[in-house]
């Protein structure tokens, strides 16, 4: 993987991997060409339905000033749900940069249309991380993306 802040966005994943056997997706704001915010999904750990990696990741960024969510490139290991495009529009965050969309696809086309430019990256990485963990807890992985 060639893309320092994709990579890290993958160390997060692994992180959350790491914490409990949580859901491997992880996610990095880069403002300016530094990373502002890391974060990943934390629904096993902290028992929480809305703990997705972007929103973990936007959270510890911090406060910011619409200014700087105006110069943001959010990374994430897999395509944003419809809760975390939510906040991407909200922040008016103008770039998403997506390692997977394989194992899921969110309402990029919908980003899209609302002016965010969206890269998608097709990353064996990144995929195979989470088809791991999807064969091994396949009950998780429907709850996180909300199937019966």
């Amino acid at each position: 993987m060639t893309d320092s802040f994709l990579a890290a966005a993958v160390e997060e994943a692994r992180a959350g991997l790491a914490e409990n056997d949580g859901i491997p997706i992880g996610s990095v704001l880069v403002i300016d060409g530094v990373i502002r915010g890391r974060g990943h999904n934390k629904r096993v750990q902290s028992n929480s339905p809305i703990w997705h990696a972007e929103m973990d990741c936007l959270a510890n960024a911090g406060r910011l000033r619409p200014a700087d969510y105006s110069r943001a490139v959010l990374y994430t290991t897999l395509s944003p749900c419809d809760m975390c495009s939510g906040a991407i529009l909200l922040y008016k965050i103008p770039k998403v940069v997506i390692g997977e969309n394989r194992t899921f696809r969110g309402p990029e086309s919908y980003l899209r249309s609302r002016g965010v430019a969206v890269e998608v990256v097709d990353s064996e990485e990144c995929v195979r991380l989470l088809q791991d963990y999807i064969a091994r807890r396949p009950g998780l992985w429907a709850e996180d993306i909300g199937m019966p």
